[in-house]
């Protein structure tokens, strides 16, 4: 039997959510395909699951070393199991609200089960039954990257998967140490949920610094933050191999053997493109197996389009939730007539959910030289913000990316408290071409962390450890 709909979309994640939704409300029908779990990686294993324990560990963490006078420290009780079914029961509520319900208030959207793949370029093949649609959406997402590690295949190990509710791979036992493999955002971000909550914690980052891709100054400040909670971090090695231990595991470095109870890979995610079928609807794929993808989020083939994880870095794109379901609802539209829209990746805001949180917007120093602008950078220690003062957090640093010329605000990075937040203004402003002195103009509320980006602004013409508060 085969069925056909205007829309058909690999996935159900975010990215194939906001497609749907667009296609209904231009009164198209829409049939999202998922062989895993409704609502993809972010609800089920990712930004959900991890930002509700992280915050969690915050607040363990934060009773046991009060930053105030007069406060005395608290040793609160653990329960991890406990810990975990409340995030659980968190996922089901929201995939439950959030996902299900949607679906079922919507009689132009449907969702199939099963594993899918292409027969041809208008035919998908679902667990033996075939759909066909008119326009198809890939929204595969991505999966964690299993690296060449010598011996990886024969020693048990967890990945960000170890998040996700009611699946085989998810942690349920808190581990006594974990040496985590991977120098990036969700290594650091698991890293310090674990070390939080008491587990011993070893990080291992092949280049010379965590966050090698950040700048350099933040990748510096968080390192600090963290070695000084009590985080392990490696830094410049080389993973010989791994092999099975009594009671854990040994990560074989050049130099010495890191042993742990439990084994992390954090390095990287790869596309699931590998078992869609790729090839039987001719579409195009960069050797890293990313879909190719033009302006308008449209691969090779005409009626067939792609949005979120899985095209990776076309068209300027980044891997993060509220791309890919900022992206689907383009393609939505632009494969179903609605308004021809194109995919504008220029100013994208993103947070590493660390504490101190690190958050960034546009280029960073070396990517706008890189790109042939001529730019001047300053960064500034957050001491010098007066809400971090009040706070008693003085982590962390902020740099601003300004042109020479026009003082355009090419970038932004900050690490520090509610960094996540303040992040939006910079974006915000850079979205409309904002200069140093449009930061310096507006008048902020005192004391707030977004004092940070006047301050900063003010850097490149003033001496800012010598002003009084507000002073311009």
């Amino acid at each position: 039997m085969e069925d056909t709909f205007d829309l058909v979309i690999l996935g159900s994640g975010s990215t194939a959510f906001a497609a749907a939704l667009r296609a209904a409300e231009l009164g198209k029908t829409a049939a999202m395909t998922e062989e895993r779990m409704l609502g993809g990686t972010c609800v089920n294993r990712g930004c959900l699951p991890s930002k509700d324990l992280i915050e969690a560990a915050h607040v363990f963490w934060d009773a046991a070393h009060p930053r105030f006078p007069g406060l005395g420290a608290r040793q609160l009780g653990l329960d991890f199991a406990a810990l975990v079914a409340g995030k659980d029961q968190l996922i089901e509520e929201y995939r439950a609200e959030r996902y299900e319900a949607v679906v079922e208030d919507s009689d132009r959207i449907s969702i199939l089960d099963g594993h899918a793949e292409f027969a041809d370029p208008h035919t998908i093949r679902l667990d033996g039954r075939e759909i066909r649609g008119d326009q198809i959406l890939v929204a595969t997402g991505s999966r964690p990257a299993d690296p060449r590690v010598p011996g990886l295949d024969g020693v048990p190990y967890l990945t960000s998967d170890l998040l996700g509710s009611g699946e085989p791979s998810e942690l349920t036992e808190q581990p006594r140490s974990v040496a985590i493999v991977g120098g990036g955002y969700i290594a650091l971000e698991l890293g310090q949920l674990f070390s939080r909550l008491g587990t011993a914690v070893t990080i291992l980052e092949r280049s010379e610094r965590i966050l090698p891709r950040h700048e350099p100054e933040a990748s510096t400040a968080l390192h600090e933050a963290l070695t000084d909670e009590g985080v392990e971090l490696r830094t410049g090695v080389r993973i010989r191999g791994v092999r099975r231990e009594p009671g854990g595991v040994a990560v074989v470095l050049d130099d010495v053997e890191v042993r742990a109870e439990r084994l992390l890979v954090a390095s990287g995610r790869v596309p699931n493109t590998d078992r869609i079928g790729a090839n039987a609807a001719g579409i195009a794929l960069d050797d890293r197996g990313f879909v190719t993808v033009d302006e308008r989020l449209r691969t090779n083939v005409p009626h067939i389009w792609a949005a979120g994880d899985v095209i990776g870095t076309h068209a300027e794109s980044q891997q993060a939730t509220p791309v890919g379901a900022h992206d689907g609802n383009i393609a939505a539209g632009n494969a179903l007539g609605g308004e021809v829209r194109i995919a504008d990746h220029a100013v994208i805001p993103r947070t590493i959910f660390t504490d101190p949180q690190v958050a960034v917007v546009g280029l960073t120093d070396a990517e706008a030289i890189g790109r042939g602008r001529r730019c001047v950078c300053n960064t500034i220690p957050m001491h010098l913000v007066p809400r971090a003062g009040v706070a008693r957090d003085e982590r962390g640093i902020i740099k601003m990316v300004r042109e020479q010329g026009s003082d355009r605000v090419l970038g932004v990075t900050m690490v520090g408290r509610n960094a996540g937040e303040v992040i939006h203004e910079a974006a915000m402003a850079m979205r409309f071409g904002a200069t140093v002195h449009d930061f310096i103009d507006m008048v902020h509320v005192y004391p707030t962390m977004a004092e940070a980006l006047k301050i900063v602004a003010l850097s490149f013409f003033k001496d800012v450890s010598k002003m009084s508060c507000c002073a311009e």
